[in-house]
C-alpha cells in the first residue's frame, strides 16, 4: 500500500458532493457501527425489558442479544425482523447508502434467512445537505437491496441534526434452520468470514489519512453481502451463527460464549486482518468505540503476556457490515470454508474453538 503521508486521500479523490456542502463524516460524532451504544450501557438500558410477556410464537427475542427477532408464522416459515441504521462512515453519499444497507441486510443472513423486503429509515440535516446528496444516499441503499433481490417498499424520513440512514429488513427462514448466537457446542470450531479492521480504516478516512487503494478495500468488504448465511444454516453441524459488527470480534465471540456456557479460545495469529490496519492502529488511528468496547467486556477476556494495545484495538475494533462468525462441529469446518469461498469470501479463516474448562463463559486469546 502506498504510504498515506504521500498518497492522495480518498476524500481528495472523490467528486461525490457539491463543494458547498460539508463532508458527511464531519456532520456526525461517530460513524457506522462505531455509533452503537457501548455494550455495558446497553445492558443497563435493556435490563428490565426482558421481563415483559412475549407470545410463544416469538422464537428469538432480546434475551441473548441476537441479530434479529424471529416470529413463527407456520410449520414451514418464520419471519425475521431487524433494523439497523447509523451516521456516515464515509463521505461519498452513494457509498454511505450501500454500506448501511449491506450492514442492515446482514442480520437476516446471520439468522440463516433470506431477505424479502426493506423499509428505509432516513434522518437528514435538511439545512446542510442538498436533496441531490440525500437522494444519492437512498440510491446507494436501493442498489444494494437490488443486489440482494429485495425492494425498498417504503420507509420514514425526519429532519435531524446528524445524517442517519439505514433499513428495516424482513426475511424468511424455515423454523428448523434458524441459527442463533446462543447454540454453540463445546468442541466446535470458530470460523470468521471477513477480515477485521473496518473501524480503523474509517478512523483513517475521517482524519484524511486513507488512500484510494485502502478506501476501495474498505468499500469492497463493507458492501459484500453475507449471502453465505442461508447455505451455512442448511449445513448439518453448524450450530451457531452471528455477524461481527459494532461490538468488535471480542464482543460477538463473547456472545457465543455466554449463550453456550463455553470458553471461546481464539488463536489471534489466525484472525484475518485487512491490509495495513495494524500499521494504522500503531499510529494511534483507532476509534473511540474500541476503547468503550474494552471497558464493557475486558474483564471477561484473558490475554497472553505479549498482547499489546494495538492488538487490543484490533480485537475490539467495531466492524461495520462485518463478516459472519460460525460455530460448527469440527468435521464440518472444511464444508463451512467451502461455502464461504463459493460466496466470494476467500479470506474466511478458522480462528478458534469452543471449550469447557470449568471457568464459565470467557474469551481466551492464544
Amino acid at each position: 500500500m502506498t504510504d498515506s503521508s504521500t498518497a492522495p486521500t480518498a476524500a481528495a479523490n472523490s467528486s461525490f458532493q457539491s463543494k458547498d456542502e460539508p463532508r458527511l463524516t464531519s456532520l456526525a460524532h461517530g460513524g457506522g457501527c462505531g455509533c452503537k451504544i457501548a455494550p455495558g450501557v446497553l445492558r443497563e438500558i435493556l435490563k428490565g425489558i426482558g421481563t415483559l410477556p412475549v407470545p410463544r410464537e416469538l422464537l428469538v427475542g432480546i434475551d441473548t442479544s441476537d441479530d434479529a427477532a424471529v416470529y413463527l408464522l407456520n410449520d414451514e416459515q418464520a419471519l425475521i425482523a431487524t433494523t439497523d441504521f447509523f451516521m456516515p462512515i464515509v463521505d461519498d453519499p452513494f457509498d454511505f447508502g450501500r454500506i448501511a444497507a449491506a450492514n442492515a441486510i446482514s442480520d437476516v443472513y446471520a439468522m440463516g434467512g433470506r431477505p424479502i423486503l426493506a423499509l428505509a429509515l432516513v434522518g437528514m440535516p435538511i439545512s446542510q445537505l442538498s436533496t441531490q446528496t440525500i437522494g444519492r444516499i437512498l440510491e446507494g441503499g436501493a442498489s444494494v437491496c437490488g443486489s440482494a433481490g429485495i425492494p425498498v417498499a417504503g420507509g420514514h424520513t425526519i429532519d435531524s441534526v446528524e445524517p442517519i440512514y439505514g433499513l428495516v429488513v424482513l426475511g424468511l427462514v424455515h423454523p428448523s434452520r434458524i441459527k442463533r448466537n446462543a447454540d454453540a457446542h463445546a468442541g466446535d470450531q470458530l470460523i470468521l468470514g471477513k477480515p477485521l479492521g473496518v473501524g480503523i480504516l474509517s478512523a483513517a478516512l475521517k482524519r484524511e489519512k486513507l488512500d484510494t487503494e485502502a478506501y476501495a478495500l474498505m468499500l469492497a468488504t463493507t458492501t459484500h453481502l453475507n449471502t453465505a448465511g442461508p447455505d451455512l444454516a442448511a449445513l448439518d453441524g453448524v450450530h451457531a451463527l452471528t455477524d461481527v459488527t459494532g461490538f468488535g470480534l471480542a464482543g460477538h465471540v463473547l456472545e457465543l460464549a455466554r449463550g453456550s456456557g463455553c470458553v471461546a479460545e481464539v488463536d489471534w495469529s489466525a484472525v484475518p486482518l485487512l491490509a495495513n490496519v495494524r500499521n494504522l492502529a500503531a499510529q494511534g488511528i483507532v476509534t473511540g468505540a474500541s476503547g468503550r468496547n474494552w471497558s464493557a467486556y475486558g474483564d471477561e477476556i484473558d490475554l497472553p503476556a505479549n498482547f499489546d494495545e494495538v492488538d487490543k484495538a484490533l480485537l475490539c475494533d467495531p466492524q461495520t457490515s462485518g463478516g459472519l462468525l460460525v460455530s460448527c462441529a469440527a468435521q464440518r469446518a472444511n464444508d463451512v470454508l467451502q461455502i464461504f469461498r463459493q460466496h466470494g469470501f476467500h479470506g474466511a479463516a478458522r480462528i478458534g474453538t469452543m471449550a469447557t474448562d470449568g471457568r464459565g463463559p470467557r474469551l481466551l486469546l492464544r
